[in-house]
């Protein structure tokens, strides 16, 4: 198992605040034969400066800078086109994975028979505060489960892309996470859901992802433009997201 290579694909953007604390997570994993491709969207502030250091010291993290701000859509594709591992698998540059991360992604991997699995977290705010509950995985994400609520965060993913292959994310401004694990599901029944908390989600202060009233339009626009759903099939699933979206952030 230690053999594999994984591909762990981090876009930045102004990430001074945490990226190091999130590189540190990725070097304290038991399984050691990785590499970190950070994909740095045109930061203002000392991110670069703080990557470049870090590199000096650990050859497997990577840094692409694109060369005009772009977005995370693209930010991710570009670290995608880079990876070279068995596996791939994101993480965000404020967020934080637990030491066997990627061991227990790979022995469900290997125990289950499923190429794709996702794993339940906790969630933080800046300061790791645990303000709300676990967020625990569903067993199983099927496509119309996604549809319905996405399930499989961006710091959990993990993909054997030597057997799925290597997939990208669609290039809308939100939601492309979402798109790229639909991609997936429409070829394999389901993602595997690991019930045990393996990463930190922190919520940071103003977070876009938390504004559940500014997603609408894009939701919407995601059923339609993205999937083609009609209008009847957009708004039974939108139903399903503004009410499972009210529950993940009740407590």
């Amino acid at each position: 198992m230690e053999n594999y290579l994984v591909s762990i694909v981090t876009p930045s953007f102004n990430s001074e605040k945490f990226i190091a604390e999130t590189i540190a997570s990725v070097q304290n994993q038991t399984h050691k034969n990785w590499e970190m491709i950070i994909v740095d969207d045109c930061s203002k502030d000392k991110t670069v400066e703080i990557v470049e250091e870090i590199i000096k010291s650990d050859s497997r993290i990577k840094l692409i800078k694109l060369q005009k701000n772009s977005g995370p859509a693209i930010a991710r594709n570009s670290g995608i086109q880079a990876v070279s591992g068995k596996f791939m698998t994101f993480l965000d540059a404020d967020d934080i994975w637990f030491p066997d991360f990627i061991e227990n992604s790979i022995k469900t991997i290997q125990q289950q028979g499923i190429h794709f699995v996702f794993s339940s977290y906790r969630r933080s705010d800046e300061a790791l505060n645990f303000i709300y509950s676990d967020f625990i995985v569903p067993e199983k994400a099927t496509y119309h489960d996604i549809l319905k609520t996405n399930s499989i965060s961006c710091l959990t993913a993990f993909i054997d892309i030597e057997v799925l292959g290597k997939k990208f994310m669609p290039e809308v401004f939100k939601r492309q996470d979402m798109g790229l694990w639909l991609k997936y599901l429409k070829e394999i029944p389901f993602a595997y859901g690991i019930k045990e908390p393996k990463a930190i989600y922190r919520i940071r202060k103003n977070s876009l992802s938390r504004k559940k009233s500014d997603l609408l339009k894009y939701q919407w626009q995601f059923y339609r433009n993205v999937e083609n759903l009609n209008v009847f099939q957009s708004c039974y699933y939108m139903a399903h997201w503004m009410y499972r979206g009210f529950l993940k952030y009740r407590n």
